[in-house]
């Protein structure tokens, strides 16, 4: 037994059509924003390690949970003075060679890599180390500007940004020379 069924060409060609705009419409998860804060939007990104967000209108580092990346004044030239209990508030960009290889050509930015003490890699700007700071969400940049000091080293952190101008910073500070103080 033969069913039979009569499709007009009206109903096919609109079913296709749904199907295309549904398709496209779930291609990506990638939005553009960062979801948990309406003031950072995906300039670019590379391979899921690095991407550049505008934060506080300011294009910025991300690392790939959407939390903006800063710099050390005191570590240049690949140099780390952030260890031990600095890492418990600035957290290293981990990040091989070949992904910072891969960030640098997708960006069009000077990523490269170093060497921490324990052997691991972490990702730089520049030069710079780069590290998140634990105390901050995605798309946010308390982090800027804030000054302290671990096992005798002062330092000020400053957001990576790739305009080469760092935005208006926090003012924070922890205005103590312990390992850590009651600014965080």
């Amino acid at each position: 037994m033969r069913l039979k069924t009569k499709y007009s060409a009206t109903a096919v060609l609109a079913a296709g059509l749904a199907a295309l705009v549904l398709a496209a419409c779930g291609g990506s998860s990638n939005s553009g924003s960062s979801g948990s804060s309406g003031n950072a939007s995906t300039m670019g990104t590379s391979g899921g390690v690095l991407s550049v967000k505008s934060v506080d209108n300011s294009d910025v580092l991300t690392n790939s949970q959407g939390k903006s990346l800063y710099t050390a004044n005191v570590e240049k030239g690949g140099s780390i003075m952030c260890t031990s209990g600095c890492t418990t508030f600035w957290m290293p960009a981990d990040g091989s060679a070949a992904q910072a290889k891969t960030a640098a050509a997708d960006l069009n930015l000077n990523i490269g890599a170093v060497k921490r003490p324990g052997g691991a890699d972490q990702l730089t700007l520049n030069g710079k180390p780069l590290y998140s700071f634990t105390q901050e969400g995605a798309g946010k940049l308390t982090g800027n500007g804030f000054m302290d000091a671990f096992n005798g080293t002062h330092f000020t952190w400053s957001a990576a940004t790739t305009g080469g101008t760092t935005p208006a910073s926090s003012g924070s500070s922890s205005g103590g020379g312990s390992a850590y103080s009651s600014g965080y």
